[in-house]
């Protein structure tokens, strides 16, 4: 196991953590980042919530304050900014979402109105000032980010003009001193940048996390597709043994009691080909038993470690892959549930193992009494801390590319998440950690209870 244990899936048709799985990089890159998901509604909304607050600002200066103010002018402004939502809503549909250049016009028309209404009532003397981290904070939150950076040096340099070019504060004791406006100026300045950027990653990491749950939803129901299908060939391998010998029997005695040559051949044929379909479904039904849906439903941890194995026994003359069962002393061995989740996750595991591992990879199932649990060991350089911090979390990995790798994988950070994901659904306490002297481990342990058969 190595550093970017986080970053490697067992290749599978239409992919996972490789460039073909729909081109979920490109997907984030393009679509969830650099398209703007501000909506008409959204946007009035808001408005009418800052339009509220201006009304009862000055509402507060005017009668609990007692504050002389120019509150015709005022008025105007808040008016105008109204008027242009009232606009807006009925223009539009209010589902629809803006294109950004539509985005970034709309939020400067309101760092315009507020820095008008502001203006008139003190400038950065006015406490309320900080109402100009509204745009850029919901920029932000809807935005690529390039009309970000546009809005947010807007209203910076909004904050900055408001300390120097504004009526004075309307209130009785005396008028702020410029420098006091100026580092008013700025921390609002520096509140733009904060809170923008604190919303920013909250969004992306939130993005990044629901574009990494939608591929794992994907891989478990195409997990769970393959497994049906299996019990299904399964199935109908045994159900459809009977006839096919049925009819094997009988061609038999007619190629036995045939009368002419052609009848005789006709029926040897037959034969040959009914037998050919029963060793077809021979192969579709190899299981340790017979081929049954309660048989392919369950296996013992001595099958499932073998399975997880079986792909990367020979995937490299380097590397020798290995597996081991061991349990408590006087407790029975368990069978266990098949379910595609923990196959998934370990063939994963063991597949990063295999690029990395220096000369061996244990893969060790241990029970008790209480609890079962699989280890993944490799001998190879383990995790770098800096990936170490941060696996569990999607779009992890120190290899972008196929560097280094000795099966050519390009991963993307997604294949440590999704596994992980899946094994804890399935109830796993999932941990990792590099071993001494060296090499890097990650185990599942389960309650019996979850995943043994019964």
């Amino acid at each position: 196991m190595t550093d970017a244990a986080a970053s490697q899936a067992k290749p599978l048709p239409a992919g996972l953590d490789t460039a073909g799985a729909s081109d979920a990089q490109d997907v984030w890159d393009t679509a969830d980042i650099r398209r703007g998901h501000l909506r008409v509604r959204t946007l009035v909304r808001l408005r009418w919530a800052v339009i509220a607050g201006e009304v009862g600002l000055l509402a507060l200066m005017a009668f609990a304050l007692g504050f002389q103010a120019p509150y015709f002018a005022c008025g105007l402004v808040v008016a105008v900014g109204a008027l242009i939502n009232v606009l807006t809503a009925v223009a539009q549909p209010p589902q629809r979402v803006m294109g950004d250049r539509e985005a970034v016009a709309q939020l400067s028309l309101d760092i315009v109105q507020m820095s008008a209404l502001l203006a008139l009532v003190g400038g950065t003397a006015n406490p309320f000032t900080l109402i100009l981290i509204a745009p850029p904070t919901l920029a932000a939150a809807t935005l690529p980010l390039r009309p970000v950076w546009v809005l947010g040096v807007m209203a910076s340099a909004a904050s900055m003009l408001l300390a120097v070019v504004a009526l004075p504060y309307p209130s009785p004791e005396p008028m702020l001193s410029l420098q006091f406006r100026l580092v008013a100026g700025l921390a609002n300045v520096a509140g733009i940048a904060l809170v923008a950027s604190y919303v920013r990653q909250s969004v992306e990491e939130a993005a990044r996390m629901a574009l990494a749950l939608d591929v794992t939803q994907k891989v478990l129901a195409r997990e769970q597709r393959l497994s049906a299908l299996g019990a299904l060939a399964a199935a109908a391998a045994h159900e459809l043994g009977t006839p096919l010998a049925t009819i094997s029997i009988v061609a038999k005695e007619m190629a036995r009691e045939a009368v002419t040559p052609q009848v005789k051949e006709d029926a040897e044929l037959l034969t040959s080909q009914a037998e050919r379909c029963r060793e077809i479904l021979r192969r579709l039904s190899a299981t340790p038993e017979t081929a049954s849906d309660e048989v392919h439903e369950r296996l013992s941890l001595r099958q499932l470690v073998q399975e997880v194995i079986e792909p990367h026994a020979n995937a490299s003359k380097e590397v020798r892959v290995e597996a081991i069962v061991t349990g408590a002393k006087d407790v029975k061995t368990p069978d266990i549930r098949r379910l595609p989740e923990i196959t998934h996750a370990f063939t994963t595991f063991v597949e990063n193992a295999v690029d990395f591992a220096k000369s061996e990879i244990l893969v060790s199932a241990r029970f008790d009494a209480e609890h079962i649990s699989i280890e993944v060991r490799d001998d190879g350089p383990g995790f770098a801390p800096e990936i170490l911090a941060k696996l569990g979390e999607p779009y992890v990995t120190s290899r972008p590319g196929a560097e280094g790798s000795r099966t050519g994988h390009i991963g993307m950070g997604l294949g440590f998440f999704i596994s992980k994901t899946l094994l804890e659904r399935t109830g796993a306490v999932v941990t990792f950690h590099n071993a001494k002297p060296r090499g890097a481990v990650v185990a599942a342990r389960w309650p019996r209870s979850l995943v043994e058969a019964v």
